[in-house]
């Protein structure tokens, strides 16, 4: 593969600019919110029209169904593969992306409907930006990829320009990917025969700072529900004479953190990795400004709190957390009603790193609760999902050739980061496997991922594409390798 090939390539990707635009906004108008199930529909819809982009563009494709834990059916994984052409000696890539969304709740700040994308200025800079659920989280990165593959296939007549690649598309990653590791083990032999995975569902630096995820965090997600009486209860009447769910689990979580921030939950740090020296050093180098992060989200510089003794990139990238995303209890309509309520629920998450176990950090919370339970109360206590941190060889070579890739695509060459996100199949491709991966994302921080009015900026669209095509292309000359 001469750098002729590539450059048609690269060529054929700017000729092509608006169908690539057009085919991403076909894939977000699909509502593919894999945790309601009103939604399966949908969400089996946009595996369909995943699956069909890929045999367009040459390749073996077959949609499996999937059973979670317990025996509920999943939402499809779409394994696409593609064998490589003639002579073809470079490593077998596994590609991994999800088609499933997150809830487009609330709708209310949502400029323009969550599921009707729409182009509009960049904020704050040069350029457009497409405004949809998904646009960014994951079908936007995904897409990148597939355009890659399209302007291959176009220039060469071959699928992915004739390297080697199995494609991985989930549909439960925001749901905890509980369908996945069945999957991944009753397909060891077949996705045990990768030399690396792929992924684009991570972020840059910064606006024309390009970057490559060295690690993501783990995640243990877990409902709590604390009961007491039978029935609402008359404030006035019982007031004072019977716990109070709302009040009673408002204190007991608010035990979770210390005084200087830290987890109270006997045991959490005994597996945390600490930070070596090299790479708190690393990380100051690059010039982070915590107060201008604050600032784009409306918050003030007084805003940068969290466990003492660490900056703000130390406790996003390195550190653990835990949060309560939701909680809930009692009457929250227009207007007063003096009740009572009869239980209380939150939904509480951790943030985890290396070398921490979901499942025991779940257990231990779980345990830190009812050591905790307040007289006449019960808890209901429900484990939603986890997954393992991943933190990944930075002196391999094919990280070397996406670093090439991103340098060709974008003139620069991309830092060495870390993210504050969970991405499960990581983890679970390193223990089932043995598998390495390469996180070669194109967000930005201000991309409003999981939040209303979700956003992919067109100039890291077409970076995403242009980087993959050189990469590519590296695995064409060989100089790749595992």
């Amino acid at each position: 593969m001469s750098d002729v090939m590539l450059d048609a390539v690269l060529a054929q990707l700017n000729a092509d600019e608006e169908g690539a635009i057009g085919r991403w906004m076909d894939w977000l108008r699909i509502p593919s919110i894999s945790t309601d199930p009103a939604y399966a529909g949908q969400t089996r819809q946009a595996a369909t029209w995943a699956a069909d982009q890929l045999r367009d563009l040459g390749f073996a494709v077959e949609i499996h169904e999937t059973t979670a834990p317990g025996g509920k059916p999943g939402h499809p994984i779409v394994l696409a593969e593609c064998g490589g052409g003639p002579g073809y000696k470079g490593p077998h890539v596994l590609f991994y992306g999800h088609y499933d969304v997150q809830p487009a709740d609330p709708l209310d700040l949502w400029e323009s409907p969550p599921f009707e994308p729409v182009r509009k200025p960049a904020e704050g800079a040069i350029g457009e930006r497409v405004v949809a659920r998904g646009a960014v989280d994951d079908k936007g990165q995904v897409m990148t990829f597939l355009e890659a593959l399209r302007a291959w296939k176009k220039v060469s007549g071959l699928p992915a320009g004739g390297a080697r690649f199995t494609v991985l598309l989930e549909g439960e990653e925001e749901c905890g990917s509980v369908s996945l590791p069945a999957f991944v083990r009753a397909h060891r032999e077949r996705l045990g025969g990768c030399d690396i995975c792929l992924i684009s569902d991570t972020g840059q630096l910064g606006r024309g700072k390009p970057a490559i995820t060295y690690g993501v965090r783990g995640l243990a997600y877990t409902e709590v529900t604390l009961h007491a009486a039978n029935q609402d209860l008359h404030s006035g009447l019982w007031g004072g004479r019977a716990p109070n769910p709302n009040n009673e689990l408002a204190k007991v979580l608010a035990q979770l953190w210390d005084k200087e921030r830290r987890v109270t939950i006997p045991g959490f740090y005994d597996a945390v990795r600490p930070l070596a020296r090299s790479e708190r050093e690393a990380w100051k180098r690059l010039k982070f400004n915590a107060a201008a992060a604050l600032k784009k989200i409306g918050l003030p510089r007084a805003a940068d709190i969290g466990e003492a003794g660490y900056t703000a990139l130390e406790r996003e990238w390195g550190r653990p957390t835990a949060e309560i995303n939701g909680i809930w209890g009692g009457y929250t309509g227009a207007g007063a009603k003096t009740v009572i309520p009869a239980k209380a629920s939150a939904k509480v998450s951790f943030r985890l790193v290396a070398d921490q176990d979901p499942a025991r950090i779940t257990k231990m919370f779980f345990k830190w609760l009812r050591d905790r339970t307040p007289p006449g109360c019960r808890w209901e206590l429900t484990d939603h999902h986890g997954g393992w941190g991943a933190t990944v060889r930075t002196d391999s070579p094919l990280l070397a050739a996406a670093e090439r890739a991103i340098k060709r695509a974008s003139g620069k060459r991309p830092a060495l980061i870390k993210s504050g996100g969970s991405i499960p199949v990581a983890g679970l491709l390193k223990a089932e496997l043995g598998m390495e991966t390469i996180f070669m994302g194109f967000g930005l921080d201000d991309d409003r991922v999981h939040s209303p009015n979700e956003k992919f900026e067109l100039d890291c669209f077409w970076l995403g594409q242009r980087s993959h095509a050189a990469f590519i292309g590296e695995l064409l000359t060989g100089a790749a390798r595992a």
